[in-house]
């Protein structure tokens, strides 16, 4: 459900930033936030410790400039399935650098990510107006990482405010949600996920590790199971930087 744009002031730009995907490889930061061991505990806690990729992208919302995100539900793979519940699309952290407000963050309907797909025009007419009833605005300060069901239904308003918002928003999923599943043709080309599709696309979560840990040699970095069972091995240098060029090619999407 498309949200209301606003009129940009006379002194803007022609255009301005607003996602950029395989974030990664553009930014070292972001790849050592990607590797982080307490939060992929947490993506083990929640889709198992064989979890799997999905996409790494920034969403750029600049001050007076960031356009409006429709209201919507991630997924398409997996609504009618015999084995649907509410993580079997997966989710995202959303790590917010600025923090963020009620005026440029990331609205959601606490909730939904249970029901299944639903009908968001039938939502916003029963609201309204688009400010759907009972969404609550993720306010977060500099720093705060929020775990995002993709089911969720969520959208954001178009940047009003003096506050910009930059998000590294990095999702995972079940491994039984992707392995040989024929992927959306989102965030990549229509494929099969097979094991080797899975392992391809998980390098850069090796390279991330290891990126970490040569920037924070006093940490316990994380032990990714299937790297240990199939004796991987990935270190972070100019080669693994070439080698994950425009990686995202293979985003997982479902």
């Amino acid at each position: 459900m498309k949200l209301k744009e606003l009129e940009a002031d006379t002194a803007a730009p022609e255009a301005a930033p607003f996602v950029l995907f395989g974030s990664l490889q553009f930014s070292d930061s972001a790849l050592r936030l990607y590797g982080h061991p307490e939060l992929l505990k947490v993506a083990a806690a929640i889709n198992g410790s064989d979890f799997a990729p999905f996409n790494e992208v920034l969403f750029i919302k600049d001050a007076g400039l960031g356009a409006a995100v429709s209201w919507h539900q991630d997924g398409v793979t997996h609504w009618d399935s015999p084995q649907f519940d509410e993580g079997i699309h997966g989710f995202n952290f959303m790590a917010q650098v600025y923090g963020s407000t009620p005026v440029n963050g990331v609205w959601v309907v606490p909730g939904t990510h249970k029901v299944g797909k639903v009908d968001i025009k039938k939502m916003v007419a029963n609201s309204g107006s688009e400010r759907l009833e009972g969404a609550v605005p993720l306010v977060c300060a500099p720093g705060d990482v929020v775990i995002c069901n993709r089911q969720l239904v969520h959208g954001s308003f178009a940047n009003s405010g003096y506050e910009r918002r930059l998000t590294i928003n990095f999702g995972f999923h079940r491994r039984s949600s992707v392995l040989n599943v024929k992927g959306a043709g989102i965030h990549s080309d229509v494929a099969v996920y097979t094991e080797d599709v899975i392992q391809q696309r998980s390098k850069v979560l090796g390279y991330a590790i290891d990126a970490r840990q040569q920037q924070y040699p006093d940490e316990t970095p994380y032990r990714y199971l299937p790297f240990q069972q199939d004796d991987q091995a990935y270190i972070w240098n100019a080669a693994a930087k070439a080698d994950i060029f425009d990686y995202n090619l293979l985003d997982l999407s479902i």
